[in-house]
């Protein structure tokens, strides 16, 4: 029989996220456990797995939470006024602390196949949702062609930039960056005129 979810406030749930990715940042996905949660946000081990059921559900929606919006709800008039709006979520500080989350990350995610299914299901799969629906919105707006193939590889383009900026910059990613990369790669790709400013 499933054991009903303990209910906690939101400001609990973002403390105990918040706790969660600063444990990640610490000692790494493999050191991080339900015992050092309970002892860093002062609650009990059986209610962490009550409300999240496992570490790799835990962490995953830890990750989602940490994002500062939906971007299902970005709808500026232009794709590149979304884009922007999208990057600008973010400050300096965050998008280095994402990007050293996602580093730290990577390799578990291709040993662990719980928290890649976790990550799957309750990270990745909303934000690639949000961002089809800014594509549907461009699309219907005539702003960008449906059948652009570039378009199924939007994600990778997005996600690997991310990886790619501090590998071969050695420096975290920025809104700056990001902002040059999204006018100079992604808008052109999608059929779209680079933008100078």
């Amino acid at each position: 029989m499933a054991t009903a979810r303990t209910r906690l406030t939101p400001e609990r749930a973002a403390e105990l996220y918040s706790a969660v990715l600063d444990l990640l940042c610490e000692v790494g996905y493999d050191a991080l456990t339900m015992d050092a949660v309970a002892a860093r946000t002062r609650s009990s081990k059986a209610t962490l797995y009550r409300q999240w059921g496992s570490k790799p559900e835990l962490v995953a929606m830890s990750l989602r939470n940490s994002k500062p919006a939906d971007i299902s709800v970005i709808d500026t008039g232009s794709l590149r006024g979304d884009f922007h709006a999208m990057a600008m979520l973010s400050d300096d500080c965050q998008m280095e602390r994402d990007t050293a989350l996602m580093r730290g990350l990577a390799r578990a995610v291709h040993e662990n196949d719980d928290l890649l299914q976790a990550m799957r299901e309750l990270f990745i799969e909303p934000e690639i949702t949000g961002l089809h629906g800014m594509l549907q919105r461009a699309i219907d707006r005539g702003e960008i062609s449906a059948d652009n193939p570039a378009l199924k590889f939007l994600p990778h383009m997005l996600v690997g930039a991310f990886v790619a900026h501090p590998l071969i910059q050695d420096e975290p990613m920025t809104p700056a960056f990001l902002f040059s990369y999204l006018d100079a790669v992604v808008l052109p790709a999608l059929g779209l005129p680079a933008q100078d400013d």
